[in-house]
């Protein structure tokens, strides 16, 4: 027996995933930018990692210290970015840590010298928004908050079609034709309406606009879930298991769950795609998140209402078609790596 025939089906597809070079690497990159983003407040942080003054060592990025702290005149929260305050903190042995870039996401430096928004500089590397914001920190932290929101949207939509398709899929028959007609009447309601409403009776936040959009968002991947159900159901292997007495959960749980998974995760980073898409629409028209939240669509309509502003609009498009990109090339790898019909 070859040593093909002992490795395993995830074994193999991992393997035929690692030949597509574009996919391989594009999954990797991708992990390595979630993971820098996720420690975006070691990255971009308007307030130090560490201070040692006066023979004390303080943690701004943990906790609020008043400037009297640091020399200055009165009790409110120490504003590092302030001329007086980082002259205390490089005079007599002291020292503070601070982040690459001196800004977080809605920080306001009101000792810049140049009026908003301010051309790229030595300042700020990326420039700033009307509103004075750092734009290499809002898209730090935005890049974070649309793959993180994707995700989140995908695991939930993964949970309730895997669901609602297999038991559609699996029991077939009367109860396939009545959720079929229940969802083609669910799917039928307008979405960005439905939102509208509820924007207008609450905030705006992440949490409405998840609600919103995970209510609907399942029903295409669990027409994929139901199409493979109904394949597998009559096979011979689930024959077998229930000729040996298995509950239906268990058939669906232990065999038919298991051998109908490959469309689903073919279908995952091509769903996370289409949220971060939703998440920047909505943001664009100011329906997804609050102001002080950062948001590439949040970005692209400070760059459409500041057309002379290309540093707002230009990198914000390039980190959202980026992002799309790797998505995308990381889905076609999959899809090809999970076709059987590659191993003959």
């Amino acid at each position: 027996m070859s040593v093909a025939m002992n490795i395993g089906p995830w074994r193999r597809a991992w393997l035929r995933f690692r030949k597509q070079r574009r996919a391989y690497f594009s999954l990797w990159l991708l992990a390595a930018l979630l993971v820098l983003s996720c420690a975006a407040e070691l990255l971009s942080n308007d307030k130090p990692l560490l201070v040692h003054y006066q023979g004390q060592t303080y943690y701004p990025m943990f906790k609020d210290y008043p400037e009297t702290v640091f020399g200055g005149d009165f009790p409110s929260p120490a504003d590092f970015l302030d001329p007086f305050i980082q002259q205390q903190l490089t005079r007599d042995g002291n020292w503070a840590l601070f982040a690459p870039n001196h800004y977080g996401p809605n920080t306001l430096n009101y000792f810049s010298p140049s009026p908003n928004p301010a051309a790229p500089s030595a300042v700020n590397w990326l420039g700033t928004d009307d509103r004075g914001r750092d734009v290499l920190a809002r898209l730090l932290y935005g890049f974070r908050v649309s793959l993180l929101f994707g995700l989140a949207l995908t695991a939930a939509g993964v949970v309730v079609g895997l669901f609602f398709g297999a038991i559609q899929g699996y029991f077939a028959g009367r109860v396939d034709l009545t959720m079929q007609r229940l969802l083609e009447v669910w799917s039928s309601m307008p979405e960005l309406y439905l939102l509208l409403i509820l924007t207008s009776m609450f905030k705006p936040s992440l949490l409405v606009l998840f609600t919103v959009l995970s209510i609907f968002g399942w029903m295409g991947l669990s027409d994929y879930v139901r199409g493979e159900f109904l394949r597998n159901r009559n096979l011979e292997y689930v024959t077998a298991a229930r000729a040996l007495g298995l509950t239906d959960w268990q058939i669906i749980r232990r065999h038919l769950l298991p051998n109908s998974l490959t469309s689903v995760i073919a279908f995952l980073p091509f769903r996370m795609s289409g949220a971060v898409v939703a998440l920047t629409s909505f943001d664009f028209l100011g329906l997804g998140v609050p102001q002080e939240v950062p948001s590439l669509g949040e970005l692209l309509a400070q760059g459409k209402a500041n057309m002379d502003a290309w540093w707002i609009s230009l990198p914000t498009f390039g980190v959202l078609v980026g992002m799309l990109l790797l998505l995308v090339f990381v889905g076609e790898g999959l899809r090809a790596a999970l076709d059987v019909r590659a191993d003959h």
